[in-house]
């Protein structure tokens, strides 16, 4: 995990937010190629979820929410971990988490093992983050920020239903910022008190919701596949009774294995009718599904759910590797070409070279109308082919002398290193065909 994070600072993907204040404890800023993967993590999702299918419309809820939402979903009652206090080392940790925490006064023991751990009685700590809404601080204008992002697709089940014409199966898909004020956050991106989440709610008759439940967990199961990570760093668990939420009658997580061990990628849920029949009870608005013949029903609900930092990291780790080339170490993350930042790197060989310039201008300027590409001259064409291999663009176009006699490029392939001749006028055609075939992880 340390050489994920020195990459994503040396190259601008994350850093520490509020740094030069001294930071705050796991929240994060992204940088240029943050935020470009990012976006197209959050894109891939919505084009498979949403536009690829006509059975799911997309969403996008507030995130302060009236209240009573969290009261009838039982977010204010019951969204709590277990806290302790250790009164030696002054920090906290969750009570039923202690073995994967380390103790503050000698790391290589969890909170409890060693005679100077003093730990308090463990007590109840919501996780929500409060506030105030109104110009009166007072118990009437307690609010607070949303802890996921399925509640505000629950309250709108019924405008959906009725605005979009839609009768179940049928979702809705949402992205949006979550916030959490973990007790332990930490692990880089993994744990932080304020990710993006990506979640869709699959409202089905109840007698389908089995079959669906595990439609859903192969098709995102097959989803990572498809985005290049590698089948041996993923794997299904199935939830026992005693782990799963008191509403879920079926749970499997889709475990990355990541370098902190097997952890929770995303899950997939089976809710039952339990969110709709909570805020028909506290809302006294009726949400359910009413057919033209009379029938009527609350559809149960299978919910993927993930988080983009998680989606980020697990991409992050899964590409990258370390390798000698001609004697030289070469950092180059293996991104799957959908989802690489950058696409492509336009490259002329001799920066003071006007017609060079000139030529790659153009061709940079052709390219960028439809991609994310990246124009490059700082220092040696070999240093340059490094910098875009440590953000995992998949392909380096150069203009060299050949260019300037017979109008083609050389176009350099990221994970073979493999190079071939364009005609330089081919070169956006040639760039749309190879984003578009299938693409597997090169063996390490």
């Amino acid at each position: 995990m340390d050489k994920i994070v020195s990459l994503c600072r040396r190259r601008g993907f994350v850093f520490p937010s509020s740094e030069i204040y001294g930071g705050l404890g796991s929240t994060y800023d992204y940088g240029h190629y943050g935020v470009l993967m990012k976006n197209t993590i959050r894109e891939l999702w919505l084009r498979t979820m949403v536009q690829e299918r006509d059975d799911i419309v997309a969403l996008d809820s507030a995130i302060i929410l009236n209240p009573a939402v969290w009261e009838a979903s039982g977010h204010v009652a019951g969204f709590v971990d277990p806290l302790v206090d250790c009164r030696t080392c002054k920090l906290r940790f969750r009570a039923d988490k202690l073995e994967d925490a380390r103790c503050g006064r000698k790391p290589s023991k969890h909170p409890g093992e060693t005679p100077d751990c003093d730990l308090t009685e463990a007590r109840q700590f919501n996780l929500m983050f409060q506030t105030q809404v109104g110009a009166v601080e007072d118990a009437s204008s307690t609010a607070y920020l949303r802890p996921e992002t399925a509640q505000g697709i629950f309250v709108n089940f019924k405008n959906v239903l009725q605005l979009a014409r839609r009768k179940p199966p049928f979702g809705i898909a949402q992205t949006g910022k979550s916030f959490r004020n973990e007790i332990t956050p930490g692990n880089f991106l993994f744990r932080v008190r304020e990710f993006e989440q990506m979640e869709m709610e699959f409202f089905v008759p109840p007698g389908e919701a089995e079959e669906w439940f595990h439609y859903w967990v192969d098709a995102r199961f097959n989803w990572y596949l498809t985005y290049g990570l590698r089948a041996e760093n993923l794997r299904k668990r199935e939830h026992d009774a005693s782990e799963r939420s008191h509403y879920s009658s079926a749970t499997t997580d889709i475990e990355y294995n990541y370098p902190i061990g097997w952890s929770e990628l995303e899950g997939v849920a089976n809710r039952g009718d339990y969110d709709l029949t909570q805020h028909t009870k506290h809302s006294g608005t009726k949400l359910e599904f009413v057919g033209q013949d009379g029938e009527r029903y609350t559809p149960h609900v299978i919910e993927p759910a993930v988080s983009i930092e998680r989606i980020f990291v697990a991409m992050l780790v899964d590409a990258y590797h370390e390798e000698v080339v001609a004697d030289r170490e070469r950092t180059v993350l293996r991104l799957h070409p959908a989802v690489a930042p950058v696409k492509a790197a336009i490259l002329p060989l001799i920066p003071r070279n006007e017609e060079m310039v000139a030529h790659a201008r153009g061709l940079y300027d052709e390219l960028r109308k439809r991609r994310i590409v990246e124009y490059d001259d700082g220092g040696q064409i070999g240093r340059r082919y490094r910098r875009q291999d440590e953000i995992g663009t998949p392909f380096a176009f150069t203009i060299d002398e050949q260019t300037l006699e017979d109008e083609t490029v050389t176009v350099r392939d990221r994970d073979s290193l493999a190079q071939e001749r364009l005609p330089i006028g081919g070169v956006r055609e040639w760039l749309d065909d190879a984003l578009e075939r299938p693409w597997s992880p090169p063996a390490p």
